[in-house]
């Protein structure tokens, strides 16, 4: 979980009474926040990925404000009446790289200027967006500046290196670009997001200076804030327009909650987008049907309690059609339907204990009779000597790659490259393993069962899941002979003979590899696996591997009685072939494969 170091005595100035420490305590629990632990003046605050705005020492006192009823609807967010004449135009150039920016002005009040704690506090969650939303800075990175020394507009644009030159904030000299992208370990790190060949993405004013080099690092002098700023320029940019935003109104929050003045900064260019910048601090609207509401509550609350928790959890809502229309800060990016606002209300309200009734049902938590079914096949394997593994859904792009012919769905905004695919097989979490432990002897017997994703136009999803069953022999001797005896065994456990068809499979020899047919449909899959592909994983002995789609085999096997609803509505287990009329609790015990030598 993100999680972030803050001053308890920062959070508590900003509220009009203070709470107690259990009562701090409570308030993070009933959210999506908690204490993790506390060093004097420092807490140590975790949060659900989707509550980012907890982690600024502004954004937690916004909250607890509410939650305490100090305060009720929208943070109060003062808007400059006369923008800056400042304005950000985006050259063609940036388009292929890195095409999209914004930006927003915030102003100090008329009494103060900025001070350290709220310099030190924005940066701190600068860093945090950019591990976060910014997915390291690959998706968005932000920057702040100081307004007064910035003359507009401001040119965003792709430049030849060579004739780029700047002194980076944490240097005390000018260094050329193409030393800067050589040596410094930010540029090591990042400079891939922020140059393409010999151009580097730049940022500069209207008298040429630079501010920055995208999203690398800032420079000294112009794009350095120091405490005692009037007027600071928040910026971002990014691949994606929703990123950008979203970090650059998060970010906002950290001055909004310290009574700063914002205005918009237009951004304009070929190629790109013209966008007025006031999205960055507009409210949020949804909308919060009544049927919605009393559907999850699970009892109706009168609308002036809505109103009122929805002010608790700090949003306005006043009545609509059908419900309540709501408006959130815009820094509540997490709120994107009616259900995230019906989730604020219900938290506001509180989620505690409750008397519950019990409908009359037999079957109340049972298992479906397809789950008995797949939970038939592990113990046969597991008694044969196979031990039984589990791996994510998602896997890597290196993992499909290494099945020439194997098609997998790509996920368009992947977690990491880790996780940038849906497997299509069972065999490429059993490879992973396989290479995961060559150090260990042989032979090697491992299986798993669960889901795996295909491409299905007729899906709502356009992805299909099925459950398969998978079995991998690492050993000397290891051959198609033994994948088939262990497929035509699985099959007879459940009574069913199939059809086997020579067939090419990914990832297996030609010539030693086939699929197992019944009424018509693939229910199986074997082969021994092909020497370039045990070599690129390091596996120095033979291996096969035979695969179930339990999924299809399941309406094959049911029967009337395990199908219709009759055994559901009587209570009864569900049954299959080859198994005792009794329910598998009173079966007799029976061996459930060949002794083994």
């Amino acid at each position: 979980m993100p999680r972030s170091t803050l001053s308890r005595s920062r959070i508590v100035e900003l509220l009009p009474r203070k709470p107690t420490e259990p009562e701090l305590e409570e308030i993070l629990f009933r959210s999506k926040a908690e204490i993790e632990s506390r060093d004097g003046d420092a807490l140590t605050i975790s949060v659900t990925p989707d509550r980012l705005d907890l982690l600024s020492e502004g954004g937690l006192a916004l909250h607890v404000a509410g939650a305490t009823g100090a305060a009720a609807g929208l943070p109060p967010l003062s808007i400059a009446r006369r923008s800056p004449a400042l304005r950000i135009e985006a050259d063609g150039s940036v388009r292929k790289l890195r095409p999209w920016i914004a930006g927003a002005l915030v102003s100090a009040p008329a009494t103060t200027g900025l001070d350290a704690g709220t310099l030190a506090e924005a940066i701190r969650f600068q860093e945090i967006l950019h591990a976060s939303v910014g997915r390291d800075r690959a998706a968005a990175s932000l920057g702040i500046y100081p307004a007064d020394e910035i003359s507009g507009p401001i040119r965003y644009a792709m430049e030849p290196i060579s004739q780029v030159s700047f002194v980076p904030l944490d240097g005390e000299a000018p260094m050329d670009a193409e030393a800067f992208f050589r040596s410094h370990p930010l540029a090591a790190r990042y400079g891939a997001f922020g140059r393409d060949g010999d151009r580097c993405l730049t940022l500069r004013d209207a008298s040429g200076t630079i501010l920055s080099l995208p999203p690398v690092l800032n420079a000294r002098g112009a794009g350095e804030a120091r405490p005692g700023d009037r007027t600071l320029l928040l910026e971002a940019t990014g691949t994606r327009a929703r990123s950008v935003q979203e970090s650059l109104s998060l970010l906002l929050l950290v001055f909004a909650a310290r009574g700063f003045a914002v205005s918009a900064v237009a951004t304009r260019g070929p190629g790109t987008y013209r966008f007025d910048g006031r999205a960055v601090y507009q409210p949020r609207t949804l909308s919060l049907p009544r049927d919605l509401l009393d559907s999850v509550l699970g009892i109706p609350l009168p609308g002036r309690d809505v109103v009122r928790f929805a002010g608790q959890a700090r949003m306005s809502a006043r009545a609509a059609l059908g419900g309540w229309q709501v408006q959130a800060a815009p820094w509540r990016s997490d709120l994107l339907g009616p259900i995230d606002a019906v989730e604020e209300v219900v938290l506001a309200r509180g989620v505690g204990p409750e008397d519950a009734l019990v409908p009359p049902s037999r079957t109340l938590g049972g298992r479906r009779p397809e789950v008995h079914f797949r939970r038939k096949f592990l113990p046969l394997l597991l008694g044969l000597g196979y031990q039984p593994l589990y791996h994510p859904v998602l896997t890597s792009r290196s993992s499909i790659d290494r099945l020439p012919g194997l098609h997998a769905i790509r996920l368009s905004n992947a977690p990491s490259a880790e996780f940038g695919s849906l497997r299509p097989s069972l065999l490429v979490s059993l490879l992973q393993a396989l290479e995961a432990n060559v150090r260990y002897g042989y032979p090697q017997r491992i299986c798993e069962l669960g889901p795996i994703l295909e491409s299905d136009a007729r899906a709502e999803a356009g992805a299909r899941t099925a459950y398969h069953v998978a079995a991998v022999l690492a050993a000397d001797g290891a051959g198609f002979a033994m994948a088939a005896a262990l497929g035509e065994y699985l099959l007879r456990s459940i009574d069913v003979v199939g059809v086997r068809e020579s067939a090419e499979l990914p990832g297996t020899i030609p010539g030693r590899a086939a699929e197992i047919h019944v009424a018509g449909g693939v229910v199986a899959q074997m082969g021994e696996l092909h020497p370039r592909t045990l070599e690129e994983l390091r596996v120095v002995v033979p291996a096969a591997w035979i695969e179930l789609d339990l999924t299809a085999l399941w309406p094959l096997v049911e029967t009337p009685r395990t199908a219709g609803n009759a055994s559901v509505a009587a209570g009864t287990a569900p049954r299959w072939p080859g198994t005792d009329r009794r329910s598998p609790k009173r079966a007799p015990r029976r061996r459930s494969h060949p002794r083994t030598r």
